[in-house]
């Protein structure tokens, strides 16, 4: 699960880190939260994240944008702290159009059930392949054949049974707080490498609102936060789905990775 939890926070393999932002939510845990043993469980956290999960399946159609900022160590210990932002329309079970901006670079992703297209507005390169599964297949053939991670990728992992294999070292409710207007359930988890918190939505839309990734298996323990902005039910054109190479964009061979031999 550590590499699900930090794909959340990526824009592409190729050049983008992960990112952080920080939030309009207390940056200091309130009176109430709970005091937790770093070995504990809480299933009331494993059930709320469930919950979650299964509502973002039940989303068919939705706009989800996405602030990120996140760190950089150098070699003496010295963090550079560095942003981007993405944008994701998703028409369930086959259509999705990601961007992703940074100072540094511009990406699309688009995908009509029939091809999946990389698309470079800077230097007016793409690449298109043909695929016909569902998103979260899409996901993972990106990741696994061209080393490529969609934003928020866990985003159509949450709630499926694949993310019921999850293994916790601790897992704790911490409280409440606001992210933007919007009162929120604070959970935090631990796994191998990482440490980890996400703030859901309080009330009948648990949507996840901000999420922060520590990591652990780093003496410098760089840390990334995004926050999320949701229109669900956004009404959202077919024509969004649909790549026209502009004037002058030049067509490139998606080159896959080597296979995994070992």
């Amino acid at each position: 699960m550590r590499r699900q939890a930090l794909a959340i926070l990526m824009l592409l393999t190729t050049g983008a880190a992960s990112t952080v932002t920080v939030a309009w939510a207390q940056q200091t845990a309130p009176a109430s939260a709970p005091a937790a043993s770093a070995s504990s469980v809480d299933p009331d956290a494993l059930q709320a994240l469930h919950t979650m999960g299964t509502y973002l399946q039940s989303l068919q159609r939705f706009r989800v944008f996405t602030d990120l900022t996140g760190e950089r160590v150098l070699a003496d210990g010295q963090k550079l702290q560095h942003s981007a932002n993405a944008t994701l329309e998703v028409d369930r079970p086959h259509r999705l159009r990601a961007v992703m901006k940074s100072a540094r670079t511009e990406r699309e992703i688009i995908y009509d059930g029939k091809q999946a297209t990389l698309y470079s507005p800077q230097q007016k390169y793409y690449a298109s392949v043909p695929f016909d599964g569902t998103l979260a297949q899409l996901v993972e053939a990106l990741r696994a054949r061209y080393g490529v991670e969609l934003p928020l990728a866990d985003l159509f992992s949450w709630g499926t049974p694949d993310a019921q294999h999850q293994k916790f070292d601790s897992a704790m409710f911490a409280g409440q707080d606001y992210v933007g207007n919007d009162l929120c359930d604070h959970y935090a988890f631990r796994q191998a490498g990482i440490d980890w918190q996400i703030w859901i939505t309080s009330g009948s839309k648990p949507l996840p609102r901000k999420v922060v990734v520590t990591r652990t298996d780093d003496e410098a323990r760089p840390q990334s936060v995004s926050i999320l902005t949701w229109q669900p039910g956004f009404s959202i054109k077919p024509s969004t789905f649909e790549f026209r190479p502009p004037a002058g964009a030049k067509r490139i061979e998606a080159v896959q990775l080597p296979a995994n031999k070992g």
